[in-house]
């Protein structure tokens, strides 16, 4: 009889994947980073194990916002105070801390549970092109070819 195979903690190989977020709209790279960070890319995937791969995300200052997403869409925080709520537009927010637009963006494709959050500390976003993860030489993804 066939079993489904079911991938342990101890057996997932992990690799390290480079991203170039340039003019690549901000949904399109979120939704195959946030794959990529959950391992379904991989035959061996099994979903409450942490079977996806490291990924580096370099020139986020550069991710492209379709439409008039620039000026209409918002991001809203509350500090915890009575008034407190705060907003920025994600033209603004990427103008002055493109790191957070991106991680808040892939974040958000991601199970909102232990896993979830374990899976999202697999993720490093630079906002130009440099990064220190040369060491663990990162195998480049061409993004354009997968959207």
């Amino acid at each position: 009889m066939r079993q489904t195979y079911m991938a342990k903690k101890n057996e997932v190989e992990r690799n390290w994947v480079l991203i170039d977020a340039t003019d690549v709209p901000l949904g399109r790279l979120s939704t195959v980073v946030a794959s990529i960070l959950r391992g379904k890319n991989k035959p061996t995937y099994t979903p409450h194990v942490d079977t996806g791969d490291f990924v580096v995300v370099i020139n986020a200052d550069k991710v492209a916002l379709t439409g008039n997403k620039a000026a209409d869409k918002m991001y809203h925080r509350h500090t915890g105070h009575p008034g407190g709520l705060k907003s920025i537009s994600a033209g603004e927010l990427r103008d002055k801390n493109p790191r957070k637009l991106v991680e808040l963006s892939i974040k958000g494709m991601l199970p909102d549970t232990r896993l979830g959050r374990k899976q999202f500390t697999k993720l490093n976003v630079y906002s130009g092109a440099e990064h220190k993860h040369a060491a663990q030489q990162p195998v480049a993804l061409d993004i354009t070819e997968i959207i």
